[in-house]
């Protein structure tokens, strides 16, 4: 098994990058995703965000409110700690299970959006990180995901700046350009992991 760290600042196209490593036939596993999964009502994760932030975060059907929690915590850096306090190990426990579950000779992606801030990289055998301008990912926030600049240049700030994430990177997929040229890339570094892995077919 090969274990490979994929991270990348907000709006940079990580998650594109991500979905064309699936399609290779990798076996992603989404930190972004299992973050969801582990406050879902019910869960013991919801109850401990409502236990540190009040019923205020929960929206009318008993969901966690994330846009209303994310104004909170984005705004002041104890009380994101607080919250990733909770979720961070909720998140790595998933992640093992879905890691354990996978292939002995599977590729095996970590989709991590705080890896450079959380130190992760050791954990992992590679790490490829996608990389845009922040003025690219500024225009792609407020452009593409409605949000308003004062918001994404706050979730911008609240990351590892550009620098910090490409001294940890093993592969580097420049995502400035367009779409089209996103996917070369991808594939390129695809095939350099297989190589890695000890099993250089070719994706389907």
């Amino acid at each position: 098994m090969l274990k490979v760290g994929l991270t990348g600042g907000i709006g940079a196209g990580k998650s594109e990058v991500s979905r064309l490593f699936a399609s290779y036939g990798a076996v992603v596993i989404d930190s972004d995703r299992i973050a969801r999964e582990v406050v879902e009502p019910g869960t013991p994760g919801l109850a401990a965000v409502v236990a540190e932030f009040g019923e205020a975060v929960l929206a009318a059907d008993g969901s966690l409110d994330r846009p209303k929690l994310g104004g909170i915590v984005f705004a002041d850096p104890d009380r994101l700690k607080a919250l990733n306090a909770i979720v961070h190990p909720l998140v790595r426990d998933r992640s093992a299970e879905l890691e354990a579950a996978a292939a002995d000779d599977a590729i095996v992606i970590h989709d991590v959006p705080l890896l450079t801030e959380n130190g992760l990289a050791p954990l992992f055998d590679l790490v490829v990180v996608v990389d845009a301008a922040p003025q690219t990912q500024l225009d792609r926030l407020v452009r593409l995901r409605g949000m308003a600049e004062d918001e994404a240049r706050s979730r911008m700030a609240a990351q590892a700046d550009r620098g910090q994430r490409l001294a940890i990177a093993d592969f580097v997929i420049d995502n400035d350009g367009p779409l089209e040229a996103l996917e070369p890339q991808v594939r390129k570094v695809w095939e350099a992991l297989r190589e890695r892995a000890g099993n250089p077919s070719r994706p389907n």
